[in-house]
C-alpha cells in the first residue's frame, strides 16, 4: 500500500483527497496544512509521496518542495495546484519534485499521479504537458523566468502583498536580503513598486484573486 502525506491548508480539500485515495488503496498517514509543517512532519511520517499544494500561507509549496528535498533528496513530491501558467511546474519540476498535477485534472489522474510518483516516474498531467511543450516551441517566456529560484519565491510573496518583514520571517532570510531580493526583482521586471509587481504576476497567472 502506497503511504500519502497530504499538504494542504483547506481541510475540505484534504478530506476529498483522501476519500479519493482511499478508494484506490491509498494510505494516508499524515495530514498537515503548511509547508513548514510538511517539513517538520515529512521525517516522523516518510511516506512514500508528499502531495503538495502550492498556494498556501507561510513559505508556501514551492519553498517547502525545495527544503524537503534538501532533507531528503529520495523524496517523492506530487505537487498538486491551482495554477495553470507554465512557470510554476518548470521550478517545481526544477525543484525536484516528481509529478505536477492541476487541481482540474479528473480524479482518476490523482490516483495516476500518485502511482506513478510512487514508483519513482515522473508524471505531469497532459494539460499542462502540452502547455509546456508549446511554449518551449515557440520560445515563449514569462517576465518571471528573468528571476532566480529565491527571487521568483520572494516575487510571489510580494505579489500577494506580504510585507519584507513577513517574507524574511516565512523564508528565514533576513530582512535585508529580502530587500535586496526585491531591488533586484523591480529592476529585472520593470516595476516601481509592489503593487506594479502584483500586476505582473496577475496577467502572466502566477498569483490568484
Amino acid at each position: 500500500m502506497i503511504r500519502v502525506m497530504l499538504v494542504d491548508d483547506h481541510a475540505l480539500v484534504r478530506m476529498g483527497f483522501r476519500m479519493l485515495l482511499a478508494d484506490a488503496q491509498v494510505e494516508v498517514v499524515a495530514e498537515v496544512e503548511s509547508g513548514e509543517q510538511a517539513c517538520i512532519e515529512y521525517p516522523r511520517v516518510t511516506p512514500d509521496v508528499v502531495v503538495m499544494d502550492l498556494s498556501m500561507p507561510g513559505m508556501g509549496g514551492l519553498e517547502a518542495v525545495r527544503r524537503l528535498l534538501a532533507q531528503d533528496p529520495k523524496a517523492r513530491v506530487l505537487v498538486l495546484s491551482a495554477h495553470e501558467d507554465t512557470a510554476h511546474p518548470r521550478r517545481v519540476l526544477r525543484a525536484g519534485a516528481l509529478g505536477y498535477l492541476t487541481k482540474r485534472s479528473a480524479p482518476d489522474a490523482l490516483i495516476a499521479a500518485v502511482t506513478a510518483v510512487a514508483a519513482h516516474e515522473a508524471y505531469v498531467d497532459p494539460q499542462t504537458a502540452r502547455s509546456l511543450a508549446m511554449a518551449q516551441v515557440k520560445g515563449e517566456t514569462s517576465p518571471a523566468d528573468m528571476l532566480s529560484e529565491r527571487e521568483f519565491s520572494v516575487f510571489l510573496q510580494l505579489a500577494r502583498g506580504l510585507t519584507v518583514a513577513q517574507i524574511a520571517d516565512n523564508l528565514k532570510l533576513s530582512p535585508s536580503t529580502v530587500g535586496t531580493h526585491l531591488y533586484h526583482i523591480k529592476q529585472k521586471l520593470g516595476a516601481n513598486n509592489q503593487s506594479e509587481l502584483t500586476l505582473v504576476a496577475l496577467q502572466w497567472g502566477l498569483i490568484q484573486v
